[in-house]
């Protein structure tokens, strides 16, 4: 039986602060759609390798290590000298026996799999000891410029160590490579400082190559985008448009509608269900889920919430919550976290909900509040409500029973349970518990038999 192949690893060097990004956050940790830079980095390494990627970090940058956990495998170089350092502190924590090593940029997040997995593909066509990506932008004043010669890959001069012919080569160093691991192994030792900068540069390894007979291949990448390191802010807002519109391009082929996908702003961990209609200047971040045929209306956020089919948001916030089917929700309601919404709900203008269950077919109606409570089925809330929660020092309970009334500038003071069928007249502020079928009236409200009146006539 022939022993599987030793695997492909990635090494992705993340230990660089990035001062140009004027900050004292590690430039890869800088979101990019909800989701920090490197994730993209790592999504396409894993993708196109099978296996955890390795991530290169320094001291400067530990925060890293925080964020990541053990989604990655990680390496320590001591101090930053550059990316044929790094290469070198990952390798000694490699231990694993490997094929072929790839090695990315942490700060590239527009880089597909498919484009790692093409390299690493053309490195074992060709045998080739190093393969690295090219690209030709419009602009290649301070790339590392591609010489080459008859076989193939000669060297890579850096701009300020070129001449003025070389300056003139329009293919440059995309900083993506893939490695024979026996080879790179070998001759990583070999790398010494540059005398200007002191640093280790990996990009040497292509001359000691060719010194040792072996191949050097290039695959030239058309995008030049998708292999561009975020440096400063102004990258990062370039990167973050250009991912943005892939994303609402994805959604939009797969069957969402976007009034002015302009003016929509979608993370990309969001899912969408089939006919989902978004109209302008809607924000809808991190993980959040809507259903199908849902209508996120215009001026809309939504935040790491699940909404379900068939639902009407209109001019809202939502924020860590759920809301099940057929829900109407605004214009400008809240919903803050910890927010359960059953189906059928219908919440009014200016309606607030924090950490609490409102059962199904609720309505909650304008200018109310309802927080820390757990609200049953059939439930009419009346304008004005509010549950006084907080009595300066602890949040307490509110319950309301199925099919009760809560009349218009009701003040439910918690702890409180307002039971099935009960109701409160306008204006009360109930104290204490309101018996199944009751009535309170009054301030402070006082408890008396409930009279129902025909349909149609309003109730004592």
């Amino acid at each position: 039986m022939t022993s599987p192949r030793p695997p492909t690893v990635a090494i992705v060097l993340a230990a660089g602060l990035g001062t140009r990004m004027r900050s004292r956050r590690p430039k890869v940790l800088h979101p990019l759609c909800g989701r920090p830079m490197l994730a993209y980095v790592v999504d396409a390494a894993r993708a196109a390798t099978g296996t955890r990627p390795l991530v290169v970090t320094s001291p400067s940058t530990a925060a890293v290590r925080d964020a990541f956990g053990d989604e990655v495998a990680w390496a320590l170089q001591d101090e930053p000298r550059g990316t044929g350092d790094a290469v070198a502190a990952a390798l000694a924590g490699l231990a694993a026996p490997v094929t072929e090593i790839v090695v990315l940029s942490g700060d590239t997040p527009l880089l597909s799999a498919e484009t790692v997995a093409a390299l690493v593909e053309l490195r074992r066509r060709d045998g080739a000891a190093v393969c690295l990506a090219t690209v030709r932008p419009e602009e290649a004043g301070g790339y590392g410029r591609i010489v080459r010669d008859a076989k193939g890959v000669a060297r890579i001069v850096e701009e300020k160590d070129a001449t003025k012919a070389e300056r003139g080569i329009g293919e440059v160093n995309a900083g993506l490579y893939a490695f024979d691991a026996a080879w790179l192994r070998g001759r990583i030792g070999a790398l010494r400082p540059s005398p200007a900068s002191g640093e280790v540069y990996l990009t040497d390894l292509v001359a000691l190559a060719r010194s040792d007979g072996r191949k050097v291949s290039a695959l030239e990448v058309e995008d030049e985008m998708e292999l561009t390191g975020i440096n400063d802010r102004v990258q990062l807002a370039t990167a973050e448009a250009d991912l943005r519109w892939r994303i609402l391009e994805a959604h939009l082929l797969a069957g969402v509608t976007m009034q002015d996908p302009t003016t929509v702003f979608i993370d990309a961990a969001v899912e969408l269900g089939q006919d989902v209609v978004i109209e302008p200047n809607v924000i809808l971040r991190g993980r959040t889920r809507i259903g199908a045929e849902t209508l996120i209306g215009a001026g809309s956020q939504v935040s790491d919430s699940v909404v379900g089919e068939r639902c009407t948001i209109r001019a809202s916030v939502l924020e860590s919550c759920e809301v099940e089917d057929e829900v109407t929700i605004g214009p400008f309601a809240h919903l803050r976290a910890g927010a359960s919404i059953g189906r059928g709900v219908e919440l009014g203008n200016y309606a607030e909900v924090k950490k609490s269950r409102l059962g199904p077919g609720t309505k909650q109606h304008h200018f109310s509040y309802i927080g820390d409570a757990e609200v049953g089925a059939g439930v009419n809330i009346g304008a004005g409500t509010i549950t006084a929660n907080y009595d300066g020092t602890r949040k307490h309970r509110t319950v309301i029973g199925d099919g009760a009334f809560i009349g218009s500038d009701t003040m439910l003071v918690a702890p409180v349970t307002v039971g099935e069928g009960a109701a409160t007249g306008a204006g009360s502020v109930v104290t204490h518990d309101v018996p199944p079928g009751k009535v309170a009236v009054g301030v402070p409200a006082r408890v008396r038999e409930r009279q129902r009146k025909p349909a149609g006539e309003p109730e004592v």
